[in-house]
């Protein structure tokens, strides 16, 4: 087909995000993120369903009028199937199957750790894929527990700081020295595992403020810096063992914790020392947004992988 319009519609957390994208290119991109979590120190998730339904309607009709166009001009409505919080799944998959069928148009749900990539670190999700295209993927290795995105927060929560905790430790590690050590997980073949590094994190902090009660106070910069290199290292290391094992030498990072400059910049550290060619999305590209979905549907449009108004939301992070 030449002439393919996607509306998606993504509200897997704490970001309802409508995207229009025409044969492949976005034409729009909004995103409403939810303050309201800030006072709690993290994502509660009946505040989080409530928001996404108070903004996905004019957030929707921004993402048309961006892209100007009319509803009547689209050629499918994608949207985000799994994985998230379930309630929050439930409002963006209503909406989309409701507007799909007072429209007459194709449905396409869409896993959202679905686009092609090789790293994804998100804080639900920490993952290898292997894609051999947009719709053939393979999940080499995962988190066995905390994302690295979770450890990043949990790790600011322990430093005091406020949710969401992880962009404020890339800003204080920017000036600091990560002259701290931290245990390393010993997780064989490609899975990660980051709670001992949280574990061994408190026990230190612990130590530490016994001994001098303005300990994180006065070395705040230096502890961020030590968490985020801890965390860095075990993901480089993993994603090292994968292209070595894959021989893959296209490598791309995505994700929420994307953004983050320590890892950008050890990524393509890593790609240059290794010869590889990396792919790191544009800064708008990296939290939850309905452009990854967008051009997922496309690509599934293409291939006609319509879905039925039967299908459900998961929270799973594992494709079904």
């Amino acid at each position: 087909m030449s002439d393919v319009t996607i509306l998606a519609i993504e509200s897997s957390c704490d970001e309802t995000s409508a995207a229009v994208c025409h044969n492949g290119k976005m034409l729009s991109n909004v995103v409403a993120g939810q303050a309201i979590h800030e006072q709690y120190g993290g994502v509660v998730p009946e505040l989080a369903s409530r928001a996404h339904m108070q903004n996905i309607l004019p957030v929707v009709d921004s993402a048309l009028r961006k892209a100007n166009l009319s509803p009547e001009q689209l050629s499918g409505i994608a949207y985000t199937q799994a994985p998230g919080l379930i309630g929050a799944l439930i409002v963006g998959s209503s909406f989309a199957k409701s507007l799909a069928l007072g429209l007459n148009l194709p449905l396409i749900s869409v896993h959202h750790m679905q686009p092609f990539l090789c790293l994804t670190v998100s804080g639900g999700h920490t993952q290898i894929v292997l894609a051999e295209s947009p719709n053939q993927l393979k999940i080499l290795g995962e988190t066995l527990d905390d994302a690295a995105g979770e450890a990043f927060d949990k790790s600011a929560k322990l430093l005091g700081l406020p949710y969401p905790g992880g962009p404020l430790i890339d800003k204080f590690a920017q000036s600091g020295n990560p002259k701290y050590s931290f245990a390393e997980p010993n997780i064989p073949g490609l899975d990660f595992s980051f709670s001992g590094i949280k574990t061994s994190i408190l026990y230190f902090l612990q130590k530490q403020q016994k001994e001098n009660p303005d300990f994180i106070k006065e070395n705040i910069h230096n502890l961020c810096a030590s968490i985020q290199q801890a965390i860095i290292k075990t993901l480089m290391k993993k994603l090292k063992r994968a292209a070595e094992q894959t021989g893959i030498r296209r490598i791309c990072l995505a994700g929420g914790v994307s953004a983050n400059s320590g890892l950008r910049k050890s990524f393509i550290e890593l790609g240059s020392k290794h010869g590889w060619e990396t792919f790191i999305p544009a800064f708008e590209y990296c939290t939850d947004n309905a452009a990854m979905i967008a051009i997922t549907g496309y690509y599934k449009f293409l291939e006609g992988e319509f879905s039925g108004l039967d299908v459900s939301p998961s929270a799973r992070a594992a494709w079904e």
